[in-house]
């Protein structure tokens, strides 16, 4: 879908800077930045409101230049936005938000508690994929610039997880929408933050911002901002040459980038690849077979051959190893062993004839799904994975058919359990440890969606419950112990990520992401700020 005047040269003019418009280098009278270009392999997240943007970080991260969140994050700690101030009150298991009272929406109506209120009912009854709204028993305003909410239960990663992730949304906008996912008009991108969308084109994958000149935090230091599709080989290219502000890099090229006076940024291993499987049926619904996929699998040599070292070989506690949460027992579950697979596979009564397994007179095989274009992440698995593994797991006597597939088709695949298994990944895993239940019971095509284990179970609905820190780390430990012995979904690696910019914005990885986790270094307050 197309809005709002749509050019059709947008990304023509972005690049080159031509028909009028300035270099992503050059500054108005006063210092004011005109445009701060931002460059992205896939283009298109969808149309950037709540209900309406792709489900991944790149979609969050378009529609939170936008919309703002009661509090937000930098990189070291919780910052104020809607909310001025916030407290924790044990005894009534809530949580009180004093408003800024200077806030308006872009169309100049006053921002008040009523908007809040109004946004976890409208969430209750249109469930918005980034927050579990259960955990909210109610919220109340008092007066205009003070409101409550109250919890169902002790929730430890409220903070991440619903009050830096929820997008506040204008009562008088969107109180009569009954189709979220379907509204997409102008009116749709009224928010409070400190953007607005001047254009966006499905077809090119590009978006342009606008700067708020009411923003309550002070008017953003960049005017214009945009995104524009630009493959990852070209990416050096168009910032050695200025047509671009920031961009991810391939990692061997970080380091020539590095040299030339641009700004690095390496991450953390906040993103992880995965071998999705589909546990619901034959073979895979049993344990042994999902554990002799985990020795079957070389996770150690994907790093070394497809990431050239810049990464780190997936855990199977799924949490990695750079994380706060990691349990260091992790570290030598499910050596790369195909005899030990193959001792496996033989002991649920498969029996090899030649190359491969057989049972009842039937070879051993099975799908592998494969995004051949990738889902525009560096270090997301591809064709050349799906190959390596293929010959790993052929090696341990398991026949694989490779099958290429666009990015969403896939994830709608695995979505609808049309696969046996698949490559994909997600990030978040730098975040709060409420990631686990997202990935791991959770319902959305990034989750293994395993329900099998009572234990695991338990002890994921009570590490949320958990508001001491020490014993919060006890039950995550925990968990990933249960989750290698279980092995929903095989972690196969965590990329290493570059980004390289000119410096002129103070790029940074968010604390714990943005929002509920999101390890792409482009906070909308570096913009402003």
């Amino acid at each position: 879908m197309q809005v709002l005047g749509l050019i059709s040269a947008f990304v023509v003019s972005a690049l080159a800077g031509c028909g009028g418009q300035k270099q992503a280098g050059e500054k108005a009278a006063g210092g004011q930045e005109i445009t701060y270009t931002v460059a992205d392999p896939t283009g298109d997240w969808g149309f950037p409101s709540p209900f309406a943007h792709y489900a991944r970080g790149p979609g969050y991260i378009r529609m939170s230049f936008i919309f703002d969140t009661l509090v937000w994050k930098n990189d070291k700690e919780y910052v104020p936005a809607l909310a001025k101030s916030w407290e924790y009150l044990k005894e009534e298991n809530a949580y009180v938000f004093k408003l800024n009272d200077n806030v308006t929406w872009h169309d100049g109506k006053k921002f008040t508690a009523r908007d809040v209120v109004f946004t976890v009912s409208y969430i209750k009854d249109h469930p918005y994929q980034w927050v579990d709204s259960s955990v909210i028993k109610k919220a109340e305003a008092a007066g205009d610039h003070e409101v409550r909410l109250y919890l169902e239960r002790p929730y430890a990663p409220f903070l991440d997880y619903v009050a830096c992730t929820l997008p506040i949304l204008p009562e008088h906008v969107w109180k009569d929408v009954k189709n979220p996912e379907q509204f997409q008009q102008k009116e749709a991108l009224i928010g409070t933050g400190p953007f607005t969308l001047a254009d966006y084109s499905k077809d090119h994958g590009t978006y342009l911002y606008s700067a708020y000149e009411g923003y309550y935090q002070g008017r953003p230091k960049v005017a214009q901002l945009k995104f524009v599709k630009v493959s990852g080989e070209m990416s050096p290219a168009a910032l050695r040459q200025k047509q671009v502000s920031a961009a991810q890099v391939p990692p061997e090229l970080s380091g020539d980038l590095g040299k030339e006076g641009l700004k690095v940024l390496a991450g953390t291993n906040d993103w992880v690849a995965k071998l999705m499987i589909n546990h619901r049926k034959e073979p895979f619904s049993n344990k042994q077979f999902r554990q002799a996929l985990a020795y079957a699998v070389d996770r150690r040599a994907l790093v070394e051959t497809c990431l050239r070292g810049h990464g780190q070989p997936g855990s199977p506690g799924l949490v990695p190893p750079d994380s706060r949460w990691y349990n260091p027992a992790m570290q030598d579950r499910y050596p790369y062993s195909p005899e030990k697979a193959a001792e496996l596979i033989g002991g649920l009564g498969y029996v090899k004839k030649g190359s491969y397994f057989e049972k009842d007179g039937k070879v051993l095989e099975v799908e592998l799904l494969v995004s051949g274009g990738g889902i525009g992440v560096p270090g997301a698995p591809r064709e050349r994975e799906g190959e390596m593994i293929k010959a790993q797991l052929e090696k341990a006597g398991i026949k694989v058919n490779l099958r290429s597939l666009e990015a969403k088709t896939l994830d709608s695949r695995v979505g609808e359990w049309k696969f046996d298994l698949a490559l994909s990944g997600h990030g978040g895993m730098g975040g709060d440890p409420e990631i686990l239940n997202r990935v791991i019971t959770g319902k959305g095509f990034n989750s293994a969606r395993y329900q099998d284990s009572e234990e695991m179970n338990n002890a994921l609905k009570q590490q949320l419950a958990a508001l001491d820190t020490d014993r919060r780390g006890e039950l995550v430990g925990g968990i990933q112990e249960l989750y290698s012995e279980e092995m929903p979904s095989l972690p196969l690696y965590y990329p290493t990520w570059y980004w390289v910019h000119d410096g002129r914005v103070n790029l940074y990885y968010t604390l714990q992401g943005v929002g509920s986790g999101v390890p792409i270094p482009l906070n909308k307050m570096s913009f402003v700020k």
